[in-house]
């Protein structure tokens, strides 16, 4: 289960959206984001299936993989489902004591789930298309105009990116962790949903403390490298916008337009 976590990772590939500038997919994923959000109703969520249809084929990362990441977070999606659908008030369609099914709560509810299936995979597409460095350069130079009001851009960048980075470290140490203890006789597989989270404490301390240690060897191989910062670093490969971003820049514009027009349209 752990594995299927792709939040963090980066698929190497040969494809136009893995050679876009990153700033362009840094955006255009907020101006997916801020489409989702602005939408309220099933109609535009065909428009979405295409785009991302399209994201993805010229990414070349299989579609598996993507949609692999979504298990994991199953019972996330199954959560939000039931709260809204038996605590969203409207037209009783069931109900069982306290439980109270309703139509508007069952369209709330798939509306809901649906928004976060597409919102899951169009985050997890940046990361999967773009190399940790190239996505440190990129949030840095978003965030250069704000250094004028004191914010440092290339710290905030590089601990963005290392906590992206360290999500698959983690995931590893922690199925080792895991297999470890399972081959001492512990229990993570039970039925039993409290015994299986009185067997998960165990596995914090050893993960913490890996956690940390991997923390120092980082700092100390920062230091031994004379990192001080993002004052005056040079880069040996310098990012610029070509007339394949300006083109990627406008098609995402011209979606977003789209979605929110649809909202008073559809």
């Amino acid at each position: 289960m752990l594995k299927d976590i792709t939040i963090g990772q980066y698929y190497p590939c040969e494809s136009i959206i893995h050679r876009l500038d990153p700033r362009v997919k840094i955006v255009s994923t907020f101006a997916f984001m801020v489409s989702l959000f602005v939408i309220n109703s099933f109609m535009p969520y065909a428009l979405i299936v295409l785009f991302l249809s399209a994201v993805i084929f010229m990414s070349k990362i299989p579609a598996g993989y993507v949609m692999k990441g979504l298990r994991p977070l199953l019972p996330i999606l199954v959560l939000t489902l039931a709260i809204n659908m038996f605590l969203t008030p409207g037209q009783l369609v069931w109900g069982m004591g306290p439980l109270k099914l309703t139509q508007e709560g069952l369209r709330q509810g798939v509306f809901m789930v649906v928004r976060l299936i597409f919102l899951l995979i169009g985050t997890s597409i940046l990361t999967l298309a773009t190399s940790p460095i190239q996505l440190t350069d990129g949030i840095e130079m978003l965030l250069n105009p704000f250094k004028r009001i004191g914010i440092p851009a290339h710290e905030l960048a590089m601990m963005m990116t290392i906590a992206l980075r360290f999500i698959p470290t983690l995931l590893d140490e922690t199925d080792k962790i895991m297999k470890a203890q399972m081959a001492r006789g512990a229990d993570f597989e039970s039925k039993n949903l409290i015994s299986r989270a009185k067997n998960l404490i165990p596995l914090l301390v050893p993960l913490f403390i890996s956690a940390f240690r991997r923390a120092d060897e980082l700092a100390m191989a920062m230091e031994a490298r004379c990192y001080r910062g993002g004052e005056n670093r040079t880069r040996m490969k310098q990012i610029k916008m070509e007339s394949r971003d300006y083109a990627a820049y406008a098609l995402v514009a011209a979606y977003t337009a789209v979605m929110i027009g649809s909202r008073w349209v559809l």
